[in-house]
């Protein structure tokens, strides 16, 4: 699940690079995959609690920046004469220092109080309620990542426009996740099962872990 948390972030940068329409609504594709990371984000905090999600956040924090530096050496790097693909190449990995900083910023902070909020009603609800908190705490966090990431990576819009944007956005995602919460749900209560078949197997087994904290 952190391997596939990790891929959904790297892979939600390469798609960002189309814009797709609906009508009015203008949106980059990675809105189709980056919620994914929130719905996996609120199963690591709901089942391993805040820590575990922490460190997994971390570490696709630092896959992403990985990725990010190597495709703009990447790019840098000179094209063979006979390679004529090199225009397109750039379109997709070429991204602007500016907005690198903003998508990588954005997504730690976004995903780090998504997991602070899911952890805190938890124990405020004392372990029920897992829809709602699952709801509020992808809202709060998307709400806190396009604040961060519109303004940075689109300086100079209009604050309408940008405002609008931050609205189909954080709209989109927050519905997409909301679809999806009763698979989100059956997951959860999956994992919790699986880890309280292990736990009972590991005291079985070894009476004194118990005791180990």
């Amino acid at each position: 699940m952190a391997v596939m948390f990790t891929v959904c972030l790297i892979t939600s940068n390469l798609f960002a690079a189309k814009i797709f329409a609906i009508g009015k609504l203008a949106l980059p594709c990675a809105v189709l995959i980056f919620p994914i990371s929130y719905i996996l984000n609120d199963c690591f905090t709901e089942v391993w609690g805040y820590r575990k999600a922490r460190l997994v956040i971390w570490i696709g924090f630092a896959m992403n920046l990985f990725v990010a530096v190597m495709a703009q050496i990447a790019v840098l790097l000179p094209a063979a004469f006979f390679w004529t693909g090199g225009e397109h190449f750039d379109f997709v990995f070429k991204m602007a220092p500016r907005v690198l900083l903003a998508s990588l910023l954005a997504f730690l902070a976004g995903s780090t109080f998504n997991a602070y909020v899911l952890s805190k009603m938890k124990v405020a609800q004392g372990g029920k309620g897992f829809s709602l908190r699952a709801i509020v705490s992808s809202l709060a966090g998307e709400f806190l990542d396009s604040l961060i990431f519109m303004p940075i990576a689109f300086w100079g819009t209009p604050i309408r426009n940008l405002g609008w944007m931050m609205l189909c956005q954080v709209s989109f995602k927050v519905l997409y996740e909301i679809l999806i919460l009763p698979v989100t749900a059956a997951v959860v209560k999956k994992l919790k099962a699986v880890e309280e078949d292990a736990y009972d197997n590991d005291v079985r087994y070894n009476p004194f872990k118990i005791l180990d904290f």
